[in-house]
């Protein structure tokens, strides 16, 4: 069973929004703190948003104002809104908890 198991990834117009849910089904343990990073094409992976069970989040600045991160629903569920979706965006977007990963979800933004 995977740790992490993320879904939502999709193509989008620019402009678009998209959710993005991971679910934190096969870890040995609920955890407190689940992030969001995402890797582009020829790029290295960057930190995109966290988010805790007690309410903290916080956000890269290229997504501020944009994303929006939250663990509505559960414990071991964490959510990515994406608003004003740029071609910028475009990456495979991945889910981590201590140290497990998801498989990655992609996400284009094209016209």
């Amino acid at each position: 069973q995977e740790p992490l198991v993320e879904s939502g990834g999709g193509l989008v117009q620019p402009g678009g929004s998209l959710r993005l849910s991971c679910v934190a089904t096969g870890m040995p343990f609920s955890p407190y703190i689940m992030a969001w990073y995402r890797q582009a094409p020829g790029s290295s992976r960057e930190f995109v948003a966290w988010a805790s069970q007690s309410g903290g989040t916080d956000y890269s600045d290229s997504v501020k104002g944009r994303f929006t991160v939250s663990r509505e629903g559960g414990e071991d569920t964490v959510y990515l809104q994406m608003n004003r979706l740029e071609p910028e965006d475009t990456a495979v977007y991945y889910c981590k908890a201590d140290k497990y990963w998801g498989k990655g979800t992609l996400v284009t933004v094209s016209s």
